[in-house]
């Protein structure tokens, strides 16, 4: 019977570090990403995740561990390396004088790509970008979220095996950002691999297969975003504020009436409650059951939510801090 080998992943990082004089940015991390899959990591601001971007993009060399991307290391190999991703950046670097075709046509003659093909390309890209009506308006007069679009567009000129994305809404109101996932779900349905970072829990939620957690330089923890809300989290969260003065000392209480309540009935599925400045998150298995035994003790908070746990439970319950700080 012929051994099965197992494929090679599309980025694959061992004790990754990097060192900015005394600073520690990424502090000995290790993942590895398949083909086709879409990974994510997930964090605050400065927790590291740019700088490992930078790394994998192969335009930042590591302090020490072992990388490889594509099966090469991006040090040593780093043009191969780079003619197989398409990267977007945090911010948009389109031209802002050139057309928007031109912006596309320009970006892959650095690839060597002949023009003829790049005219045809370039059609074909603004229209999955949904930007075809736009082929000959001037970048500057372009919204934020068409001009998120045509820098994915332009990024996909090389025909990468890696899509490497960099907070890519930051900065688009929700109508654009779910007109962009749409456009990232679509490249992963058709098997290229997306690798992005966010700080946005329902972007994560939506866009990643797996994802690592990333705190400080360091991953906290990794799996998919249902197993990690399932191991870190209750199923649901009650948010509950008794103004900025009172929700400290509230706490206490309602932790002690809800765990004598649980061990009574059970009916709750009680965690724990965290306090932040503005409000208080009661973690339980059952929200609305937990509210009314807190209603019914004689509590009345100024406001209440039931919602379901999200990655930025997650976060809180392994950090202790928000994930948006």
């Amino acid at each position: 019977m012929p051994s099965q080998t197992t494929p090679e992943p599309a980025i694959h990082a061992v004790d990754l570090v990097k060192k900015y004089g005394d600073f520690t940015a990424v502090d000995g991390i290790s993942f590895s990403v398949s083909k086709g899959e879409s990974f994510g990591l997930l964090g605050p601001n400065g927790a590291g995740k740019s700088t490992t971007m930078r790394m994998v993009a192969a335009v930042a060399a590591r302090t020490s561990g072992q990388m490889r991307v594509a099966g090469l290391d991006p040090e040593q190999q780093g043009p191969e390396v780079r003619a197989r991703l398409g990267v977007i950046p945090q911010q948009d670097n389109l031209d802002e004088e050139l057309t928007v075709r031109e912006n596309i046509i320009m970006y892959g003659r650095y690839f060597g790509l002949p023009r003829r093909y790049l005219v045809a390309k370039a059609d074909e890209l603004l229209e999955f970008a949904q930007l075809s009506h736009k082929a000959n308006s001037r970048v500057e007069d372009l919204s934020g979220g068409m001009k998120r679009r045509l820098t994915i567009a332009r990024a996909l000129v090389n025909e990468p095996e890696v899509l490497l994305l960099d907070e890519p809404t930051t900065g688009l109101d929700p109508q654009a950002r779910h007109v962009l996932w749409d456009r990232l779900f679509r490249l992963k349905e058709a098997g290229t691999t997306l690798v992005l970072t966010t700080h946005h829990m329902d972007e994560a939620e939506q866009l990643c297969d797996r994802l690592v957690v990333v705190d400080h330089g360091t991953i906290m923890a990794e799996g998919s975003p249902s197993g990690l809300i399932r191991e870190h989290s209750t199923r649901e969260v009650l948010e509950l504020r008794f103004g900025t003065d009172r929700n400290a000392e509230q706490a206490k209480t309602i932790e002690e009436l809800l765990k004598k309540t649980d061990a009574g009935s059970g009916d709750v599925g009680f965690s724990h409650v965290e306090v932040l400045p503005d409000r208080l998150m009661v973690y339980a298995e059952q929200a609305e059951s937990a509210m009314e035994k807190i209603h019914a003790a004689g509590h009345h908070p100024m406001t209440s939510l039931v919602r379901r746990s999200s990655l930025e439970d997650v976060f809180l319950r392994l950090t202790g801090r928000s994930l948006i700080d």
